[in-house]
């Protein structure tokens, strides 16, 4: 198995600190007019305790080497999906929990610092981190929006404290830690108030509703998906939340290693279930890591093979391989193009799982919220913008190769015509999002192919 030809490109690159850049927003629109949980819905810390992107590229795999994948039984119980269900608290400094100011927040990073438990450079992120989400929530004119941000960021600072004094290590596949801390809600919290649920959207409610249906009956199902924010998973948790909880909750994603390295980032992707792997563009940053990296993101791979045996699994993945970027010249955003080798070797996965399966191209919009930067940086501490804006989700049928390869001759040639087939959807459903939320359209801009419904209402 070791000599598979295989690599992973980024997925979610969550860094260190945030700059905050101003986008103008209506002043009146108060968003308690949708579900928001206080700290209190942390309440599954238990009582007695002192308490990159998401994307991934394949290089090409043999048909017979899929297949063995498929059938490998040496895995551990992390397919099975007992790994990351809990974690257990450890006595940590209640410093952040006990603030009960901005002064008292902001203070106590200073008293981390001064105990020795936060790097001075660590801190400086953090106050910045503090005052850019501070900004974006104010952005939303909610009356509440300072016990919002206290509430928040204390749970936030808490988090990360803790991971410094008790570094959690992901193994190839994490399951989403929802107790005795339930990291989930711990991220739909911090996330949910900078969308404008007012200006947001769903594409194709029903195909999502179908999907659900799928799961239950134990298919598979690929989210071959275009990849905007360092928040994706949360604001697709966020838009589906309502009506589809079982997707919200369940999603896999195909995460970069930065996304369980960056101080900053962890506690967020703790939450989130996870195959973990490699960036293909980081690879050879530190040459003599190489090879330990690619034996890695092939035992990720044989994990992700195992999931999918078992039936009634989902995954997203973002085969552009890493988050989309604005044209240099139009200065327009507009979904990265997709890597055919991932796109083939997510349908191999599915096809020789023994379960059904089906890949639907997903678009998602969302770029605002906290846009990358405009260039893809090697190093960790990218500055991030935050703001509070409208945000879009939408998915297309499934898309079989059969239909799409007909008059194809060679098997190259199928796996370029299918990637090129589940890009156009992706960019077509893209198209329709960005004529709602940015051309101000609303519903009004559905389509034959994208009927767009606003759940939450």
């Amino acid at each position: 198995m070791s000599t598979l030809p295989l690599t992973f490109f980024s997925v979610i690159s969550t860094r260190a600190p945030f700059s905050f850049s101003h986008k103008s927003s209506s002043p009146s629109f108060s968003s308690s007019s949708v579900p928001f949980q206080r700290l209190e819905l942390f309440r599954s810390i238990s009582k007695t305790t002192t308490t990159r992107s998401f994307s991934s590229v394949f290089y090409p795999l043999k048909a017979k080497a899929m297949s063995e994948l498929v059938q490998d039984k040496e895995s551990g119980v992390a397919a099975a999906g007992s790994i990351g269900s809990g974690r257990p608290e450890v006595e940590h400094s209640r410093t952040f929990l006990d603030a009960r100011s901005e002064q008292e927040l902001l203070s106590g990073i200073r008293m981390e610092v001064e105990a020795g438990r936060l790097h001075p450079n660590v801190a400086a992120g953090l106050e910045e981190f503090y005052q850019n989400y501070r900004n974006a929530v104010f952005q939303s004119g909610d009356s509440t929006a300072d016990e919002i941000v206290l509430s928040n960021m204390a749970v936030v600072f808490d988090r990360m404290l803790l991971d410094v004094e008790d570094p959690f290590v992901f193994e190839p596949y994490h399951k989403a830690l929802r107790e005795p801390f339930d990291y989930y809600m711990f991220g739909q919290n911090y996330i949910r108030p900078l969308i404008d649920f007012r200006n947001s959207y769903v594409g194709n409610l029903s195909l999502f509703n179908e999907i659900e249906e799928k799961l239950k009956q134990g298919h598979n199902v690929v989210l071959i998906s275009n990849h905007q924010t360092e928040a994706d998973p949360a604001v697709i948790a966020l838009l589906l939340e309502k009506t589809n909880p079982h997707i919200a909750e369940n999603l896999i994603y195909v995460a970069g290693d930065r996304v369980i390295t960056d101080p900053l980032c962890k506690p967020f992707s703790m939450g989130r279930n996870l195959i973990c792997v490699y960036s293909k563009k980081h690879m050879y940053d530190v040459p003599e890591l190489a090879e330990m990296k690619r034996k890695a993101n092939i035992r990720s791979l044989k994990e992700m093979a195992l999931l999918l045996r078992g039936g009634s699994k989902i995954v997203w993945i973002a085969p552009s391989g890493g988050r989309d970027r604005p044209d240099p010249v139009t200065e327009e955003w507009y979904p990265a193009p997709f890597d055919s080798s991932s796109v083939d070797n997510m349908r191999r996965l599915i096809e020789h799982s023994g379960a059904p399966g089906h890949i639907h191209p997903l678009a998602l919009l969302c770029y605002d919220i906290m846009p990358p930067p405009l260039q893809v940086e090697k190093e960790i501490g990218e500055k991030r913008m935050m703001t509070f804006h409208g945000a879009g989700l939408s998915v297309a049928p499934k898309i079989s190769l059969p239909e799409i390869a007909a008059g194809c001759e060679k098997s190259e040639e199928d796996k370029d015509v299918y990637t090129q087939a589940v890009y156009k959807s992706v960019t077509e459903q893209y198209n329709v999002l960005k004529s709602a939320i940015h051309g101000k359209q609303g519903l009004e801009a559905s389509t034959a192919g994208v009927s767009l419904s606003q759940p939450w209402n």
